[in-house]
This record gives C-alpha cells, structure tokens and sequence, in this order.
C-alpha cells in the first residue's frame, strides 16, 4: 500500500519517522548531560543533531542506533542522581533484548553439552581449590541469598566461600548468614567486631582462604553455575597462570541480563586505561598475600589496585582470559553496574592507584582522567631526555592542495621539539609542485626525495626510511590533516616503551565520524577498521574507542616506530604494494613479542584516498589486490582468524562491535 500524495510506501514513511525520533534521541543525550549543571545550550543541540544526521548518511541507521546506545552508555555511567539510572534504563530498554536473545541461542549448555562437560571434568588431572571471597554489608536479603546459592550451585565442587560480614546493622543479614554456615560446611564467616569498610572485610575474608586460587565476588552479585568450572579448565590447560579473568555482564532488578561486556585478551595499555580484569577476576593466593591482599584508602577501586599489585609480580603469558560470561554484575540502587556515578570517590582512588603502580615500577607517567569517560584513566607517559628525534615521511605525487594542507598542519600545530619531515615525490609533474617543494627546501626541517618508479608503498616507505635521520620513524599520508597539538608527544611517548611495537592513531573521516580506530583482523575475511563510521565523541563499547589499547594492527596513515624494530624486522614487504603492508608489518612485529598500540589520543583528520584514489567496493578490483590479499592470507592464516584483540563473540561482519552470530570460539570451553 502506497500513500497516493507522496507516492511513498508506509515502509518508508515509518523509516523517516523513526530516523527522525533517532535524531531527537541523540540530541537528548546533551540535554541530559547538560542538565546537570546548567540548561542546555542551543549549540549543543545542533552539533548532536548534525552528528546524527551525518551518521545517518555515512553509516545508517543501525550505525546511530549503536551511537545512541554508546552514548547513553556512557553518559549513564558516570552518573547523576537523575540521568544516570534513567540513560541506564534507556541503554537497557534498546539493547537487552538483543543480547537476551542471543544469550539464549548461545549461551545455555544444552543436553549434549552438559554431558560432554561431565565427562570432560572426570578427567581434570588439577582440581585446585578456589576460594571464593565475599564481604558483605547490609545487603539486602534477596540479593545476600541469590548470591550465595549461585556458589553452591557451581558445576565445580572444590571451592570454599569465605565471607566477611563487615558488622552489619541490619540483624537479618547475621541471620542468613548463620542459616548458610550451619546447610554448607564449605563456607565460612567472620563477623567482624567493627565496620572498617570493603578493603578491611575484603582482607577478614582472605584470612579464612585456603584455596590454592581466590575468586572475588561481590556480595549483591552472581556467579552463573559453570563459573568456576570453566575458571578449572583454563587453568589445567595453563597451570602457571597467576590471573584468570572473565567477559561479564550485568542484572537489573528483575534478573535480566543487558549489557555484556565481551573482552580483549590482555592488554596492559587497556588495563590501565580500565579495570579490564574486574569480573570475575581468580587471583593466585599466593601473589595476594605477597602483595599484601587488599589495601585500605583505595576503597571502591580496591580490586584494581590489588590487580596492578600482582600485575607487577607476574607475565603477561600467566594472566588468562576466558571469552564467556562468567559473572552476573547487579544493577541495584547504590551499586557501580547500575552507574558510576554511584560512587564517585571510587574514580580518584582508581587514578591514585595506578599512579602508585607506576611509581613503584619506575615508570614516568601522570595518570589523569580520560577526556570523554572521566571515569576511565588516560595516561602521559614522560618522553626521554634529550628528546628522540622524529623523521616524518610523507610519500606524494602532485595534488600540492592535498600535501599542503598536511605540511601546514604539522608545522602549524606539532608541539613536538624535535622532528623533520622527508617527503617523498613518487613522479610528480606540475610545475607548482617544484615551486613548492623549492619553497619548502628553505626550512631546515624539510628534505625531498625522488623517487621516478612506479608506486609502491612499501619501497617509497622504506627507501625514506633507510635515509631518516630519526631515532623514530613517523610514515604519514599526504591527505591527513593534524588535530592534536601534542599527537607527537603522545605516539612517540608510547613508541619507547619497552614492549611496544607500532603506535597508531585516531583518525577521523571530514564529517568528524570515526576512520581508524586500530585494525581487527578477520574483517571481510582479511582485516579492516574498528569503530569505523562511530561519531567523533561516541566512546564506542566500553569505552574502547575512548582508550589507549594494544591491537594487532594500526594503519600506516599515521603510524610511529622506533627506527631500529623497523630495521629489525625488515621495513614493509615491497610484495604488497598497495594493500595491507600495515597489517603485515605489524604482525611481524608481533611475531617479535612486541604489542601495537592505538591512542585516540593523537587525532588527525584522514581525507583518504586523495592522491591516489580511494579504494571502494563499487570501484574495479585493483591489478595486484587479489596477489596481495592472497599473500597476507598465507603468510598468516592462523592470526586472521583468531584475533586476541578482539572477543570470538564479536561479529566481523561489522566494525561496531555488535555481537557475533554465531560466535567464533575455536572449541567449547572444557575442551582441551
């Protein structure tokens, strides 16, 4: 049915409609902000909208719909008496069902999986006891009990619950807990004589462990039935491990699941920038009491400090991450899953905690709250004296409109001390492309190399590179356009870091939405963007388009190195001319055991494809892509398809990080 004086179909009349309720929705997320501490400004408002509107016509409408969601996300996190539980409400309305039904097409054990666990756990030849710490404190009956029998109800049965009642007021809470004692000889309690707050209680019940591992479990919390078994299995696989942490996610007040969050395999930048271990976290006793278990004064961010604590005492190699949902957080009135503005202190003593971290570690580094999640952590990491010398190299042909713009833009707007730029002429040919680089010969900073081949990326890359004169090598693209004033600062201070490999950037498309994000591997069969099409000030999942993390790999439009690795490993393959010599210069430098970071913290804008033309699916295959593509698939098959960056249960069929169907898991999780 059509409607006869527009000629458009109801379909489409409910499309329009719907993009425009989307478009006001979006624009709440200011008013609601906003509302806090002043009225709303008219310039908020339209800024939003156009970011809708852009988003919209770049990405569409799911694209929003995932903005939106991030958004409110976001802004519900941090809190507010009003808006933080009602974004969170929203959050919860647009995204649980989604997740509640893919929970129940792949998440439940069927019949056929529960037996081949039961006879998978006959043979675990290593049955440690996990000791599972609880403090309470006035907790409210339902929540004190679901939380309980979700331990007794674990598939494993060698745990031991150790709680703490941290002199609770209300008698109730004494009285359940005795009910228990006395059904379950496996738990145990310590009423404490006085309140001494969840560090104090927290260390009461790490006295009664005897557990050869601790699970830490909130007293308002639940543990799904498997938990623990699945924590059994990682650890017979890796026995050495002194850290086993989980995905999770959360309950509202009626024992619906939303909100999952599926993460990464370890990575240090992104635990910095997070307590990415949280739920559920297993830590070996031993390191806790090394360390000395809890420390009081760090009261609402107590596990994150205990994490760094034994982060420093372990490798990376023995800290594990399982790729299912172990842990239910509760979204209850007065608890951080509902928002985090629900115990604001607890922000400052995560920062007060890592700083800790790195001074005990020698680290020069200032911890500061992140720009756009000032829950989060962005971290300065001190650049070395004297100051490493950067080369910026800039391959071009021609399109001086282009080259001039990024010239300007660095010169103009770097911060950085010490730099030059080589720009390297693959054949240009106007006359107003000599006049310029004559001009540009007069600063001191600049040098042109010529180079009269045909293009090839990676040798115009690496010929540049063998003439730097830079401890640190910057590969830049003509059609980028610096943002950041201090985007040298902040890539090389993460270059010279031990361990760390390539350092990329944040790069935005004109319309301020996101370009590069870091690089996932497995999209379209090869590797593509993450967060590509998210609007500029969207955190992404989690906050994970807001935060320094290690990926595999980052683009060669804007990417730092330290001279020597690039050496080392051979500079870019000159096989792969135009497509994915990025992807496979990183993963060689993490064949090497070096991490590749992604900042959002350096942003530069990305006019891709300026120059040489920008490669689209509508556009003719380019001679050489399909050689190419063929190479990196061969060379590394096996990392392609299981990304430690990026969660199995995450699509890569999509750059948003919206949930996979089916999920990618390599095996069930009690096969070895």
């Amino acid at each position: 049915m059509t409607d006869g004086s527009t000629g458009k179909s109801w379909r489409d009349l409910i499309v329009r409609a719907n993009r425009i309720v989307l478009v006001r929705l979006v624009a709440a997320q200011v008013l609601l902000r906003r509302w806090r501490a002043q009225p709303p400004r008219r310039a908020d408002v339209v800024r939003m909208v156009g970011d809708a509107r852009r988003t919209l016509r770049d990405a569409g409408p799911r694209a929003l719909i995932r903005s939106f969601n991030a958004g409110t996300h976001a802004l519900a996190l941090e809190g507010g008496s009003l808006t933080g539980p009602l974004l969170a409400k929203i959050h919860e309305t647009l995204e649980g069902p989604r997740y509640r039904r893919w929970v129940r097409q792949y998440d439940q054990l069927s019949d056929a999986d529960l037996q081949a666990l039961r006879e998978a756990t006959t043979r675990l030849s290593y049955r440690p006891l996990v000791s599972v710490l609880m403090p309470v404190y006035n907790t409210d009956e339902r929540w004190l009990r679901a939380a309980i029998e979700s331990v007794r109800s674990q598939r494993y049965d060698n745990w031991e619950l150790c709680i703490a009642d941290d002199h609770s007021t209300k008698a109730r809470v004494g009285e359940v807990l005795r009910e228990y004692q006395s059904r379950d000889p496996r738990i145990k309690i310590d009423f404490r004589a006085s309140n001494g707050h969840i560090s104090a209680a927290s260390n009461s019940a790490l006295a009664l462990a005897a557990g050869e591992f601790v699970a830490l479990l909130d007293h308002d919390d639940v543990l799904p039935d498997h938990a623990l078994l699945a924590v059994a299995h990682e650890l017979n696989r890796h026995p050495d491990a002194d850290i086993v942490y989980s995905d999770e996610d959360r309950l509202n007040e009626s024992g619906k699941r939303y909100d999952p969050y599926f993460k990464p395999d370890w990575s240090p930048e992104l635990f910095y920038g997070q307590n990415v271990i949280s739920h559920l976290g297993v830590y070996r006793t031993a390191l806790v009491r090394q360390v000395g278990g809890f420390r009081e004064g760090f009261e609402g961010s107590q596990d994150y400090d205990l994490a760094l604590r034994i982060v420093e005492r372990t490798t990376s190699d023995r800290i594990r991450h399982i790729p299912h949902v172990l842990y239910h957080w509760r979204a209850v009135r007065g608890s951080a899953a509902r928002t985090v503005g629900e115990k604001t202190y607890a922000h400052g003593a995560a920062r007060r905690a890592l700083q800790d971290h790195f001074d005990r570690t020698g680290v020069r580094a200032a911890c500061e709250p992140a720009p756009r999640l000032s829950y989060h952590q962005r971290i300065r990491y001190a650049l070395p004296e004297p100051l490493p010398h950067v080369t910026i190299i800039i391959p071009t042909r021609d399109r001086i409109d282009v080259l001039s713009r990024c010239v300007r833009s660095v010169t103009a707007r770097s911060t950085y001390g010490s730099y030059d730029v080589l720009i390297v002429d693959n054949g240009s040919t106007a006359e107003e492309t000599r006049a310029y680089f004559d001009q540009l010969r007069q600063d001191r900073r600049f040098s042109i190399l010529r180079v009269d081949e045909p293009f090839n990326f990676s040798r115009l890359n690496n010929l540049a590179a063998a003439r730097a004169s830079g401890d640190v090598l910057c590969f830049l693209n003509n059609d980028t356009e610096v943002i950041s004033p201090d985007w040298l600062e902040e890539m090389v201070g993460l270059a010279v870091r031990d361990g760390v490999g390539a350092v990329g950037a944040m790069l935005y498309y004109p319309g301020n939405t996101v370009q590069h994000a870091g690089v996932i591997l497995g999209f379209g069969g090869l590797a593509a963007h993450a967060h590509t099409g998210l609007t500029r000030r969207a955190p992404g999942d989690h906050g994970r388009a807001t935060l320094t993390q290690a990926m595999s790999a980052v683009t060669a439009a804007c990417l730092v190195v330290r001279k020597q690795l690039f050496i080392d490993v051979g500079g870019f393959d000159e096989r792969l001319a135009v497509a994915y010599n990025d992807v496979d210069f990183c993963l060689r430098l993490r064949a090497r055991g070096l991490r590749n970071v992604w900042t959002p913290f350096a942003e530069l804008y990305h006019f891709e494809g300026f120059s040489r033309g920008k490669d689209d699916a509508s556009a003719p295959v380019r001679p050489g892509f399909v050689a190419e593509s063929e190479l990196l698939k061969d060379r590394w098959a096996d990392l392609l398809n299981e990304d430690p960056y990026f969660n199995p249960n995450l699509s890569l069929d999509r750059p948003d990080f919206s949930l996979a169907y089916p999920p990618r898991h390599v095996r069930k999780w009690w096969e070895n």
